[in-house]
């Protein structure tokens, strides 16, 4: 039997010696490639953790003690040492979620994979088993060195250093990355601690050698250790941290598991709040990942382990798509700028920066700042591009509401992953930014149905100077392009019978248009005549849909179909519209229930909460008859 198969639970950890430790952190290395290469999932951040992870659930007691992972992509080795060995359904339907899950083990406790949240629900947690007199219970929260930059960290470390008593160890795991090289001051600050530790081989050859002075060693030891404080502020000025109240241990080296314990257990015994700032590898152990320049193996499809290589070549994208049409109008328009929050490359603003590397801003994890900076430049005369994952765009509403709707700034929203995105669960789903930007006033919304949508819709977006605009699109292939057969005032006709009336008016949404085509066909096999519509910018809705409807007669029926929750989305705002415009049209509306969505593919989830078009074929065939 292996070593990691005899870990069931963290208790199991601490019977094992030196050398069984070291056994189990290569097991582990060894399992993860094998796994997740058949699966895909986060690789390169879970083997920069395996002796970080090993070493915690060593030193503290979980779940009596709280282990808190920021964004959570980087708790598969959390799951293996809490008993989670099969991963053959990793990020699928039924199988282990991609992220900590309080549905799968009482270990795991924060299941948002939204960065940058950890400390403020570490600070809650351990200020609320000392109000409850459970000052013996520590938690410990896991962040990155990209996640520290986004200000909601700031935030919890302004209030955590003010409580000099509170059982909290706060673990920076540095890796240099988010998704891509961290970037800006706090990369800088880091990169100092983390290069110049000149000061701590200096006192442990003084401790060493002025120990054995006879008399006056002890003591000239105890002033050389006094002011280690001002030989650390020359050498490894860490003061950004220790000046903010917070007891500051490290730099560590995140892959020496004994190091790591002593430098916890200090943590622990401390009393107080601690950070301690450990050195890892994204990728380490594994040579693919380690020579991936662009993000270590940040996040794997299926690949061939022994290469790395993906096994699956999949056809253009919807984010190549955008990412093409912004390099051309880049070309044309040197007032276009481009801003992302560590995702330069998983939103496809890597060739535009390569292009044109001075109008381009990463600022972080740091949605909230982006937008308003977005806004601050667009009052500078440029027209900036913020492409951002959609779930991400909720962490931005109240800049993108005051500063750049009510100061009319021209600033294009472009974002990925919108809809289901299927294998990363609840936290990524894009199901509510229609919803979200729905009572924006004054915003524009368009959904291309197709690749080919997209650059016309970003043309026609970064013309919008008084203004936000919001473009969104779905996860993977573009698939075919879906031609018109005419336009009415900008609403495109996708399929109508030879008859002037019709017994529907079936509005697809962006991706869902293809889904409304072929609930049209199988309509139309039961001898209905439908009309199939494309509002191409959706929102505010135009005032054609009305008149299109009205073609319906006084018998018709009206459904919208969208990939966004049916709760405020794009249907609710046909109905306004209709109503307003004096028209009482049936109406079905098909979309997204209010609720969290579980992981599987894009098409699983689809037919779970029956957005197939078999399932409103059948609704609407009821509803029609």
């Amino acid at each position: 039997m292996s070593v990691l198969e005899r870990i069931q639970g963290p208790d199991d950890l601490k019977a094992l010696t030196r050398p069984e430790l070291a056994t189990l952190a290569q097991e582990i290395r060894t399992f993860l490639v094998d796994e997740v290469s058949r699966t895909g999932g986060h690789l390169g951040p879970n083997l920069g953790v395996v002796e970080l992870t090993i070493a915690i659930h060593r030193v503290f007691d979980s779940p009596r003690d709280a282990v808190v992972f920021d964004t959570g992509h980087q708790s598969y080795v959390h799951k293996l040492l809490t008993g989670r060995h099969d991963f053959s359904g990793l990020r699928k339907q039924g199988g282990l979620s991609g992220y900590p899950s309080r549905a799968e083990s009482e270990h795991d406790v924060v299941e948002s994979s939204h960065a940058s949240s950890s400390l403020s629900w570490a600070h809650g947690i351990a200020a609320g088993r000392v109000v409850s007199g459970e000052r013996d219970r520590h938690t410990v929260a896991v962040i990155g060195d990209g996640a520290l930059t986004g200000g909601m960290a700031w935030e919890a470390i302004n209030n955590i250093a003010a409580e000099r008593d509170l059982p909290l160890v706060v673990v920076v795991n540095d890796n240099e990355r988010s998704y891509a090289p961290t970037r800006g001051g706090l990369a800088d600050h880091l990169a100092t601690l983390r290069t110049t530790r000149g000061y701590e081989r200096f006192l442990d050859w003084g401790k060493s050698t002025l120990h054995r002075t006879p008399v006056v060693g002890g003591a000239m030891y105890e002033t050389l250790h006094g002011v280690k404080k001002g030989i650390k502020d020359i050498v490894a000025p860490q003061g950004l941290f220790e000046d903010l109240g917070l007891k500051y241990i490290g730099p560590v080296d995140g892959h020496d598991e004994a190091a790591l314990e002593q430098a916890l257990r200090r943590a622990r015994a401390y009393g107080g709040p601690v950070l301690v700032h450990v050195i890892t590898q994204k990728g380490k152990g594994y040579d693919p990942a380690v020579n991936d320049e662009s993000d270590q193996f940040h996040a794997v499809g299926v690949i061939n382990p022994e290469t790395g290589l993906p096994l699956e070549i999949s056809g253009r994208s919807w984010t190549d798509e955008f990412s093409d049409a912004l390099v051309e109008l880049g070309e044309e328009r040197e007032d276009i700028v481009a801003i992302t929050a560590a995702m330069m490359i998983p939103v496809g603003l890597d060739a535009f920066a390569k292009r044109f590397p001075q109008r381009t801003f990463d600022v972080g994890i740091a949605e909230q700042h982006a937008t308003t900076m977005a806004a601050g430049l667009a009052y500078a005369g440029l027209h900036p591009v913020v492409a951002i994952y959609a779930t991400f765009l909720n962490r931005a509403f109240d800049q993108l509401l005051m500063d750049c709707a009510l100061h009319r700034a021209g600033v294009t929203f472009v974002l990925d992953r919108s809809g289901v995105t299927g294998p990363d669960g609840a936290s990524h789903h894009g199901m509510w930014d229609m919803s979200i930007v729905g009572v924006v006033p004054g915003l524009h919304l368009a959904a291309p149905r197709d690749g080919q949508q997209i650059p016309l819709a970003l043309r026609a977006a970064v013309d919008i100077s008084d203004a936000p605009s919001v473009i969104r699109f779905p996860k993977g292939s573009a698939g075919d392009a879906i031609s018109a057969v005419r336009s009415v005032s900008g609403v495109d006709v996708l399929a109508e019978p030879d008859a002037d009336a019709v017994d529907l008016l079936l509005v697809g949404v962006g991706s869902m248009a293809a889904t409304a085509l072929t609930v049209a066909d199988k309509l139309a096999a039961e001898g209905l005549r439908v009309r199939v519509v494309d509002p191409v910018w959706a929102l505010p809705v135009n005032p054609v849909l009305g008149d299109l409807a009205g073609d319906a007669g006084d018998a018709g029926r009206v459904a919208v179909v969208e990939d966004n929750s049916v709760s405020g989305g794009v249907g609710s705002h046909v109905v306004q519209a209709l109503r307003d415009s004096g028209s009482d049209v049936p109406v079905d509306l098909f979309g997204l229930p209010r609720e969290f969505l579980d992981h599987g593919s894009r098409g699983q989830v689809l037919d779970r909460v029956g957005l197939t078009p078999e399932a409103i074929a059948a609704k609407l065939l009821d509803s029609l008859r």
